[in-house]
């Protein structure tokens, strides 16, 4: 388990540092964001970025940083992430030809692939919460602040989304001999999701309506996660996970 948790050291620590660019760049925007609302919702193309430039407004600091921080900078880098982190679990060992060597320890098939789950799952998540933990702080250079506990609560509901796509692409890379093919695939399905999610007549079969601004505001003023936008992640994560193990226990290296 160390072994495999080093290997997403690097690649950590990178999600780390890009999230928490945006993160600090889009806050310190805040009060130029505030004066300029009018032309930035004149200067949006389409009926939905206008609708929610005028959320944002609406909604206040919260909306904003749910906005920038979990829809845009979490949806944007973790879906990457989760493609990149789980593409190769498996299929990037039959690629270089490593398979047989990394079954060759002795450990069941079953711990093997746990292990390497949970590693991408947690490097995948932890940088959310960390991430969402330095809000506060930076808030307080533009004399604002939201509260801590939700703000944590909306960094699970996006944590599950992201773990749900992992699972995902990590259960297609038990199936499939091509991380590069299978990153491709899932990168240009979670494209066409989110180009979906910016058309008003599809908006509601995107899964990206799971972790929009609107989800996330729910979250903020209840102070609760809201089970039908939930749960069904957990399902989908359990979902695939089990079938991840049932399709790698007849693998052949």
């Amino acid at each position: 388990m160390e072994r495999t948790l080093r290997a997403y050291v690097l690649p950590t620590i990178a999600y780390v540092v890009l999230l928490e660019t945006m993160l600090v760049a889009a806050l310190l925007y805040w009060p130029n964001f505030e004066e300029n609302v009018g032309a930035l919702k004149a200067m949006a193309p389409i009926d939905m970025l206008k609708d929610m430039v005028d959320t944002l407004a609406q909604g206040g600091i919260e909306a904003y940083v749910v906005g920038q921080h979990f829809f845009k900078g979490c949806n944007t880098l973790g879906t990457a992430a989760a493609v990149l982190f789980a593409a190769g679990a498996v299929a990037g060992e039959v690629h270089r030809g490593t398979l047989e060597v990394w079954l060759a320890r002795p450990f069941t098939r079953r711990r093997l692939l746990l292990e390497r789950w949970i590693a991408g799952a947690l490097a995948l998540s932890l940088p959310i919460f960390l991430t969402t933990w330095t809000t506060p702080f930076w808030l307080g250079f533009v004399d604002t602040e939201v509260a801590l506990a939700p703000l944590m609560l909306c960094a699970v509901q996006q944590a599950m989304f992201l773990v749900a796509l992992y699972s995902l692409t990590f259960f297609l890379s038990t199936v499939f001999d091509n991380p590069m093919g299978i990153a491709l695939t899932v990168l240009f399905l979670t494209t066409l999701e989110f180009a979906i999610y910016l058309v008003k007549v599809v908006t509601h079969w995107s899964v990206y309506r799971l972790t929009d601004i609107e989800v996330y505001m729910k979250i903020m003023k209840r102070g609760e996660l809201e089970p039908a936008k939930f749960w069904p992640l957990v399902a989908a994560t359990g979902v695939f996970l089990v079938a991840s193990l049932v399709s790698f226990s007849r693998r052949v290296p």
